[in-house]
């Protein structure tokens, strides 16, 4: 960590002299640099738990074990606890304090060979009509969980599937209670042998056009290892999934009822108020990290 105490206190002195902070902005910062001290940032291959696939990270991204992106997606960013991710993926420089950067989760779900066969058959404006049902009904939950209510705007980018690669690609706008700044969620689902590799982009809608741009580096990271590609499935040994593409996209499967139910949304939720006042702050306290 090259940022110390030191850099803090500086840093600290620098902000106070521009805009005065207030007590709580203080306890925030030494909360937010306590916090972030604890990350362990990882580059390079690194083998992902369970050992079904392995990430190539290079400088420009760095990589958060389980736990930490335990902290990030709840303590941070105000998510239900619980959450069950192989890691995180953020781009070099920025850090999930910053109100400008994305994160990647990244999952492993090992329900089986998922057939690619619908394709070309998928109606995505009736799937999204069943998406946005879903969604409320998890909104409704949420809600009496204590947290705010969600919405599903609509398709940031509709869904697409490379069959050569066999990744599919899509991305929901989605509305987070009364803010008027709506999250992305940027999807990508990468098939192999033995279950899906799922990777989620969380960020602001305004991060869009950084995600498109960084979206094939991202994808390069992250490769079935060789035995457990798409290509490797013997349908003597393999189980298929229950369930095919467009599943994948609505999210997980009630077998017995035949319901599409929304996958969990990661979201992106700051105190707004204290972010716009300490901004500065977070870009140069960790910024240099």
């Amino acid at each position: 960590m090259i940022t110390g105490l030191f850099l803090a206190l500086f840093s600290i002195q620098v902000i106070a002299e521009e805009a005065p902070l207030t007590e709580e902005q203080q306890k925030y910062i030494a909360w937010a640099k306590s916090l972030w001290d604890k990350v362990d940032r990882q580059q390079g291959n690194i083998k992902l738990p369970g050992n079904v696939a392995t990430l190539n990270v290079p400088k420009t991204f760095y990589y958060l074990n389980p736990k930490d992106t335990e902290t990030v997606l709840t303590e941070i960013w105000g998510n239900p606890p619980g959450q069950k991710t192989l890691g995180m993926l953020f781009p070099a420089g920025t850090t999930p304090f910053d109100s400008e950067t994305y994160g990647v989760t990244i999952e492993y779900e090992a329900d089986g060979y998922v057939s690619d066969e619908d394709a070309e058959e998928i109606d995505y404006d009736e799937l999204l009509q069943q998406m946005k049902q879903g969604t409320e009904e998890a909104s409704k939950q949420r809600v009496k969980q204590g947290y705010e209510a969600i919405e599903l705007v609509g398709w940031a980018a509709r869904p697409y599937y490379d069959k050569a690669s066999h990744k599919l690609y899509w991305a929901k706008e989605i509305k987070f209670a009364d803010d008027p700044k709506h999250t992305l969620n940027y999807n990508i689902r990468i098939l192999g042998r033995k279950g899906v590799l799922v990777l989620n982009f969380i960020a602001g809608m305004a991060q869009k056009p950084v995600i498109d741009k960084d979206l094939d580096n991202v994808l390069a990271i992250a490769n079935f290892d060789s035995g457990s590609k798409y290509e490797d499935f013997n349908p003597d040994m393999d189980t298929v999934a229950a369930y095919g593409l467009g599943a994948l996209i609505a999210g997980k499967v009630a077998l017995k009822s035949g319901f599409l139910v929304a996958a969990l949304l990661f979201l992106k939720k700051f105190a707004v108020i204290i972010l716009v006042a300490i901004g500065a702050f977070f870009k140069k306290l960790f910024g240099k990290s």
